[in-house]
């Protein structure tokens, strides 16, 4: 199942706010600073990139939600404007509505 056309508007809309963290030193860097609100990670991204963001987002208390998208890294440039097979939502906001889209259609690991 492909993702919701919305969330990935609004991947292209977090990132053009300033709220969105790509790749693996921007995304890792944002949940270690708790800026993270949300991980996303592509469909083909590794199974190394994807245990090291869990580990992360769960490590000393930090309770960040990570989902798997089904969108793969190019898909998810074209909506956002960058390549990535990591991401990080930096705004409460955008992550609250981006959660409420994935949590009826996707996998989150909380």
């Amino acid at each position: 199942m492909a993702d919701d056309p919305k969330l990935l508007s609004l991947l292209g809309m977090c990132r053009r706010a300033g709220k969105l963290s790509c790749g693996h030193d921007g995304a890792i860097g944002s949940v270690r600073s708790r800026d993270a609100k949300l991980c996303l990670l592509s469909s083909d991204s590794s199974q190394r990139l994807r245990k090291e963001t869990e580990r992360e987002a769960s490590f000393g208390g930090r309770d960040i939600p990570v989902a798997v998208l089904d969108s793969t890294s190019e898909e998810i440039g074209h909506a956002a404007g960058l390549r990535s097979a990591v991401l990080a939502v930096n705004d409460e906001g955008f992550a609250r509505t981006m959660l409420g889209l994935l949590n009826t259609s996707g996998e989150v690991n909380q």
